[in-house]
């Protein structure tokens, strides 16, 4: 009982907009959405993915402002006979998911900062719960039957939402040592909140024992374990609450290099350092003892390598490519990373095309993939790859302003695994399979001012 509501936490760790890896987020500008790919950016999204490419702004300020709208369904669906309900959809819902970007240039000097959801940035809500908190309640009215008390049903009232968020507060110093050569050093500091709530309650069962009363309505399970002298199980089937509060700090280093060798080619690679975090609990309610105040738990975000490449091929035609190599297996995960199996890695191609002036549009694709062992998988916290399709434009306003509009739909592989079914009383109820799946939408709008 007491693990149906410890991985409240373990989902909402994990609960990151589209886009992401297993942890960070990539999607942080309108201009990613619509072309999947900036690790060799130089305009003012540059800020987070290629700090070193400032330096080829036009001396001045800049500033975007961006905002994306994420709607993700996390779907589980799972073969145990026994349950009410065998599929259970996850809605995750970002409205508001901002990306803040202020670069000043000046020679061969380029400071700037960056305010974005580096990772997590949504809230889950699982209205009828998850099939690890319901399948025990499931197997109740087998129990009751096997002591000679003919039960056919269950009713529980099994829910959760939580939210999560990392908010990256980045701070960049960029120096180009010659025209063609430049350089950058930041820090991120990630100031990460989880906020989760769950209940487990009103478990119900409908006995037929008339020797005491019972002919088959429906009442609280916990009343007729008492009635029957089991006490013990009686406790299990009582309500269950949880409303706790997580807190962690940490700082990412960053080093990235910008080389131009033609006017129409640029290159690009960044390191991000591991974000150490070390979470805390702020436990408001927990009947089930599974978040002491005060305990601490770590869950980080693992470092990355990012390349890219942008080719000017004519001049109203452009072609961009990235890849992003994350470093799991050396995160601390409070043990969950021994079941990556590979590091996880993305690949994405843009093309972009001025078909006037004041009009650009734009395409991308993204390829995630991920190699993770049958035991990081779980109804609570799964990760999936995804074939992510992106477009949009850029609308040039006047020579100082200018705005991205962008769209990006994820298709995501599917996974499953197989589970074995122990009732309390330690009877194997078989072993059935638990299917994964998510489908992912975002539309995003950029405003960027040259000043």
């Amino acid at each position: 009982m007491k693990k149906m509501l410890f991985v409240l936490g373990l989902v909402l760790g994990l609960v990151t907009a589209s886009s992401a890896t297993i942890v960070t987020n990539m999607n942080q500008s309108a201009m990613y959405l619509r072309l999947l790919s900036r690790n060799a950016s130089t305009d003012i999204d540059a800020v987070y993915y290629n700090p070193a490419g400032l330096t080829r702004l036009a001396d001045g300020w800049h500033v975007g402002l961006n905002n994306q709208t994420v709607f993700r369904t996390n779907t589980v669906v799972n073969d145990f006979p026994y349950l009410n309900n065998h599929q259970y959809d996850g809605k995750i819902t970002v409205p508001i998911y901002p990306g803040i970007y202020v670069a000043y240039k000046k020679g061969p000097l380029a400071l700037s900062f960056g305010f974005c959801p580096s990772a997590g940035g949504g809230t889950a809500d699982y209205a009828k719960g998850l099939p690890s908190f319901e399948w025990v309640y499931s197997a109740v009215p087998l129990m009751i039957s096997s002591m000679g008390i003919p039960t056919s049903g269950y009713t529980a009232d099994i829910a959760f939402k939580g939210s999560s968020i990392y908010l990256g507060f980045q701070f960049n110093v960029s120096y180009a040592f010659t025209d063609e050569l430049s350089g950058a050093f930041g820090l991120r500091y990630v100031n990460a909140f989880n906020h989760y709530e769950g209940h487990i309650r009103s478990v119900m069962v409908n006995p037929t024992y008339p020797a005491i009363g019972l002919t088959g309505s429906y009442i609280p399970a916990a009343t007729f374990f008492t009635m029957v002298g089991q006490p013990a199980y009686a406790a299990m089937m009582g309500n269950q609450t949880i409303d706790t509060d997580q807190a962690a700090q940490g700082v990412t280093p960053i080093l990235s290099l910008n080389y131009a060798p033609l006017p129409n080619l640029n290159l690009a690679v960044k390191y991000e350092f591991v974000t150490k975090l070390t979470f805390q609990n702020l436990t408001k309610t927990d009947t089930t003892g599974s978040f002491p105040n005060g305990v601490m738990n770590n869950d980080d975000v693992p470092a990355f390598l990012s390349v890219g490449v942008e080719w000017l091929v004519l001049p109203a035609f452009k072609v961009t490519a990235s890849y992003n190599y994350f470093f799991d297996k050396d995160a601390d995960w409070a043990g969950r990373e021994k079941y990556v199996n590979n590091n996880s890695y993305d690949a994405a191609l843009g093309v972009e095309y001025a078909v006037t002036d004041c009009l650009a549009l734009s395409a991308g694709y993204l390829y995630t993939r991920y190699d993770l062992a049958p035991g990081f998988q779980s109804d609570e916290a799964f990760s999936l790859g995804a074939n992510s399709y992106g477009g949009g434009a850029r609308i040039k306003i006047s020579k100082a302003f200018d705005v991205d509009l962008s769209v990006m739909n994820s298709v995501n592989t599917s996974a499953q695994k197989l589970l074995t079914f122990i009732t309390p009383t330690g009877s194997n109820m078989g072993s059935y399979l638990e299917h994964y799946s998510q489908k992912s939408f975002v539309f995003a709008v950029g405003l960027n001012f040259h000043l």
